[in-house]
């Protein structure tokens, strides 16, 4: 995952591979709470692992439910059996609308029928997303619950005991969000059983007032609902629901989470905006899945894209281009329907998005954001109460992309970066930064990963800045302090004869043999990550640095073959999202376009010194003269040597960190880098 400030998308220019999605958020939080509810153990496969669901698992376990991690990755949940085992708790939610609507629901009626008190809390926009629906529903139903800041919005505290009015029906209003309806659905099979103050089992009836949206949410609960034990009745119009009396969760056992159907509709979208040549093939969902957001590929088709489903994947291509416009309903995919504003900026005239009113009280004011956002590329957009108008681009604009820590809108937006594809656009291609791109850990962690797995970019379009520069100069901590902030990619070149020394070696290669060495080489599984050098995910940076290892090294650079496969070896290091390369030649000889070029100096007093206190550190003899005289003597040698001499670039800026702190040099070279990129200040 991502854990930078921001993260920049070079223009793209096609796709094809395949995906794996992880779990469905919505189907994970419902089986964790419905496994901790029921009573008896309930493995859970292929669960989402996100912020999600770690903040109702930790809910969970403070309430007394016994839930690990087997080693086959499984999550083993053994439950409550409807019976508080802790009576008093405080609960942080975060953002997670599927962890606090359900919650708050199951221990309001937990705490009126055995007892006790909880406080829930979310983050700032947590205490912004109404929940007033559904406490007015639980306060009709006899819940003590207080809304311990504005009235109608979390922060909340529930209490009990208190008596139960069982015998009317429950009424909930449907028209603000589907998860106040799901929330009751979870909740009241807890007392359909009966012996709530000596009552006896009774069905408990729900009404909902004002029409339903996102009826295929509601779907998966009563699917979930099911396999707990529980068959609801509802009417034909979705707007009457009844538990049967008698009701009680019993574990299935075993659940299988399913892909998340959400997360697939920007591999959808992907696939329909460039995967002209093979498909992108998307496995998790398919034409049995439940989740209602699977009808995103309906939208998708009426834009032109050509899918193909199995039960349990998808392959799609780019069908129509420019995709075409459409005026849609999206009732039925609420979250899903957001790809398809950004879908619009590559269609033929402009889409409407319609029925989107849920938006407004999502992770942030949706219809808002997606305008807002939209407008920084360029595009005009029209937006009401309950719809988005995005007319296509043909001007696009290079956008710092604000999320709203929104896992969806960071998602939605990376498809902005296929601009180039559009006709007439090739050369005028721009890129798109992704402002807090961690906050896809919600619900999909990998997703940059995963994307770039699969999407291709032209070489001159991935950015690459080089540090080149003497030896001990700290150009390699510098490069991995860059690199960690950019999330880009790392090349220590110093390494690399090393490196292939040391693998012809464990390959039984002679070392004279300099074809069979040079074929090696673009074989090589070959990573540096913070420092360390792992060659087929091994550490080998100790076997580096020994002099066993460095005459394997001469042997091998020796023969032109080799040297002409590092030089391929090293040009390929340039992967999405971008490159960091360190060492003498980078922007002379191997990276002459790249677009930041830092030539790193310290006096030769001030490099011993590093040096002499990194090797006393580290229990290693020294001494400060001899480490002097031998980086003076070895600049020299770099200086004159004919191939690939140490010398700046014309266009370089030359860093001297002899005053520099590591921390220092690194924000000098970001804000370089910042002066380079194309979006505003």
């Amino acid at each position: 995952m991502y854990k930078t400030a921001y993260l920049d998308l070079p223009p793209l220019r096609g796709a094809a591979g395949t995906v794996s999605l992880p779990g469905s958020k919505s189907i994970s939080n419902r089986v964790l709470l419905l496994a901790g509810l029921s009573e008896g153990e309930t493995l859970v496969h292929d669960l989402l692992d996100s912020d999600d669901t770690k903040v109702m698992i930790a809910a969970l376990r403070e309430l007394g439910c016994e839930l690990h991690h087997r080693d086959d990755g499984v999550l083993s949940v053994i439950g409550l059996g409807g019976r508080l085992r802790q009576k008093q708790a405080q609960l942080f939610l975060g953002n997670a609308g599927t962890a606090m609507r359900p919650l708050t629901a199951a221990l309001a009626v937990l705490a009126a029928t055995q007892g006790g008190q909880f406080e829930l809390s979310g983050v700032p926009r947590m205490h912004e997303r109404p929940i007033g629906d559904l406490v007015d529903a639980l306060r009709a139903l006899g819940c003590p619950i207080d809304c311990l800041g504005q009235e109608g919005y979390p922060p909340l505290r529930l209490r009990g005991p208190a008596p139960l009015s069982l015998t009317a029906p429950v009424q909930v209003r449907g028209d603000v969000s589907s998860q106040f309806l799901t929330a009751l659905l979870l909740a009241l099979p807890l007392v359909a059983a009966g012996g709530v103050d000596g009552q006896a089992p009774r069905d408990i009836v729900i009404e909902v007032t004002g029409e339903l949206i996102s009826k295929p949410y509601v779907q998966i609960t009563l699917d979930l609902l099911a396999r707990f034990g529980v068959q609801v009745q509802r009417d034909a119009d979705w707007q009457r629901f009844v538990i049967p009396a008698g009701s009680r969760y019993a574990s299935p056992g075993v659940v299988h989470v399913e892909g998340d159907a959400s997360s697939a509709s920007y591999f959808v979208a992907l696939g329909a905006i460039a995967a002209d040549q093979a498909p992108v093939r998307i496995e998790g969902v398919g034409s049995s899945s439940v989740q209602g957001d699977v009808r995103f590929v309906e939208a998708a088709q009426a834009m032109g894209a050509a899918v193909t489903l199995g039960p349990n994947w998808l392959e799609v291509r780019r069908g129509a281009w420019p995709l075409r416009a459409l005026d849609l309903d999206c009732n039925h995919i609420p979250d899903a329907a957001m790809t398809l504003a950004v879908m619009a900026l590559y269609a033929d005239g402009p889409t409407v998005l319609r029925n989107i009113a849920s938006w407004r009280v999502k992770e942030t004011d949706r219809i808002a954001a997606m305008a807002t956002e939209l407008r920084k590329l360029g595009a005009e957009v029209e937006e009401g109460p309950d719809w988005l108008r995005v007319f296509p681009l043909q001007h696009w604009q290079p956008a710092a992309i604000h999320t709203y820590d929104d896992h969806r809108v960071a998602m939605c937006f990376s498809l902005a970066a296929f601009n180039g594809l559009v006709p007439g656009r090739s050369e005028e291609a721009v890129p798109v930064r992704i402002l807090d791109p961690q906050c896809v850990a919600k619900t999909f962690p990998d997703y940059f990963e995963t994307l770039f797995s699969v999407v291709q970019a032209r070489p001159q379009d991935i950015p690459v800045i080089t540090i080149d520069g003497p030896t001990a100069s700290g150009k390699g901590t510098l490069t991995d302090e860059v690199a960690r902030a950019l999330g880009y990619g790392v090349l220590d070149s110093g390494s690399l004869y090393r490196v292939t020394g040391l693998a012809a070696h464990r390959a039984g290669l002679d070392l004279n043999d300099g074809a069979a060495v040079a074929a090696l080489v673009p074989t090589l599984d070959l990573r540096f990550e913070e420092g360390r050098v792992l060659l087929d995910e091994e550490d080998v940076s100790n076997e580096l640095r020994q002099e066993a290892t460095g005459l394997m090294a001469s042997q091998v650079g020796a023969h032109p073959p080799v040297r002409q496969a590092l030089h391929q070896l090293q040009l390929d290091f340039r992967r999405l999202p971008g490159l960091v390369a360190d060492g003498r030649d980078m922007g002379t000889a191997i990276f002459p376009d790249a677009s930041l070029k830092v030539f790193l100096t310290a006096s030769a007093a001030t490099r011993a010194e590093r040096r002499f206190n990194q090797l006393i550190s580290k229990g290693v003899p020294a001494k400060l003269d001899d480490l002097r005289a031998d980086l003076e003597a070895r600049d020299a040698r770099d200086k004159t040597r004919s191939a690939s001499p140490l010398q700046a670039a014309a266009d370089a800026i030359e860093l001297d960190n002899s005053a520099h702190s590591v921390e220092a040099s690194k924000d000098l070279v970001l804000g370089w880098w910042q002066t380079k990129r194309p979006f505003p200040h």
